[in-house]
């Protein structure tokens, strides 16, 4: 079943990184102790990429939108010419959230003593600032910014390297062959531990409410210095299904005697599903997921979905069926949640990872997670705005 080779199991980070050591995720019989192999959940999500971190609609136009980044504060608003701004969410002055601030044309005013932002975060007027009074500051940090997908996409990384970075490519949205069912939600736990809930299609016993017995078999998966995919032939074995099942994937998953090929791929720090029900030419859904860590401990994650599901020959079927979709998915997210979240306590009581995985695609994954993300900062930040930007200095 295996199509690409084994990735290196070394564990490493690139040079000029570190981070605790600890874990459990090498195969039987490799002769490099746990002891050397980096503890994935201490691992964070590597800031140089565009990360969702609202939809489009909740930023509404002359309004703030208070968000987040592994723990970095950030105040979306969008100006009166209805572009997103992204700035570091606290005020020069006496670090008051500007996302408790005024959106005042393009520019965004501090609600504590009026001190107003530019949209790159330098400051643009003191009402009261005189010639003898102290200089000020330039002002906060600002983030390059995209609208995309229905989405806010910000590049919390080197702002040098955003505009050679690309956006995701998603052909299926916008297409008129698809419908998007849009995604947002909070999720307890490291953003690694859903990376492996969706590429790990074996937890299908999870799910047998809803999709009853299926059977998941793995054809093939390949592995590079980026990605991990992989993938499966579904084959349903008995037990009932949900009616919503059904209609996601046109008759085909869950269906009596149906054979499904399901595609999913890690391509760091993205993922993405597809199914191609039997003898089908296009996939009847696609499905793009990124999970975006929320506190400096990345502990938390907001997951934002993208669900693009193929529309049937018979006009206006779809909108029938969308609410039936929507609740199969919403359940099947919460079983999934639930699961997740308990990897994450668990984590949390030991202290340490102590899972014994021996599927050897999770450990390719996690290999992949490992050496693209870097060493999660230990104790608080400085209050300064590092070096992507304007600085509070005085």
């Amino acid at each position: 079943m295996r199509g690409m080779t084994d990735t290196d199991r070394t564990g490493t980070f690139p040079a000029g990184t570190s981070a605790a050591l600890t874990g459990s995720d090498r195969p039987a019989g490799d002769p490099a102790p746990a002891s050397a192999v980096t503890d994935l959940r201490r691992v964070g999500a590597h800031p140089d990429f565009w990360y969702p971190v609202a939809r489009s609609r909740s930023v509404r136009r002359g309004r703030v939108r208070a968000t987040s980044f592994a723990g970095e504060r950030i105040a979306l608003y969008r100006g009166r010419s209805g572009t997103v701004h992204a700035l570091e969410d606290r005020c020069a002055h006496r670090q008051v959230p500007l996302s408790m601030g005024v959106v005042e044309g393009e520019t965004l005013r501090c609600c504590y003593h009026a001190w107003a932002y530019r949209g790159d975060g330098r400051i643009s007027q003191i009402p009261y600032l005189s010639k003898g009074d102290r200089r000020p500051p330039r002002g906060v940090r600002g983030y390059p910014v995209r609208e995309a997908y229905g989405l806010v996409f910000v590049f919390p990384g080197d702002p040098d390297k955003a505009a050679v970075t690309p956006l995701p490519e998603l052909p299926a949205f916008g297409s008129p062959r698809y419908l998007t069912l849009t995604y947002a939600r909070s999720v307890r736990c490291h953003y690694s531990f859903m990376h492996e809930n969706l590429l790990d299609m074996n937890h299908q016993f999870l799910h047998r409410g809803v999709v009853g017995r299926l059977r998941p078999e793995l054809l093939d998966r390949r592995t590079d210095a980026r990605s991990v995919e992989a993938r499966y032939l579904f084959t349903h074995t008995g037990g009932k299904r949900n009616r919503g099942a059904s209609l996601l994937a046109a008759e085909g998953i869950g269906g009596r005697d149906s054979s499904d090929v399901m595609t999913i791929r890690t391509v760091y720090p993205y993922q993405t599903l597809d199914l191609v029900p039997e003898h089908a030419e296009r996939p009847a859904f696609r499905l793009w997921v990124a999970y975006v860590p929320e506190d400096a401990e990345q502990r938390r994650c907001h997951t934002y979905g993208l669900l693009m599901i193929e529309k049937p020959r018979v006009p206006g079927a779809l909108q029938l069926a969308r609410p039936l979709i929507r609740r199969f998915t919403e359940r099947v997210f919460a079983e999934d949640r639930m699961a997740v979240e308990a990897e994450q306590r668990a984590w949390d009581e030991q202290g340490e990872d102590r899972n014994q995985e021996v599927f050897s695609l999770i450990l390719d994954l996690r290999e992949v997670l490992r050496s693209n993300g870097v060493p999660i900062a230990a104790g608080p930040r400085p209050a300064g705005c590092g070096s992507a930007g304007p600085c509070g200095g005085g």
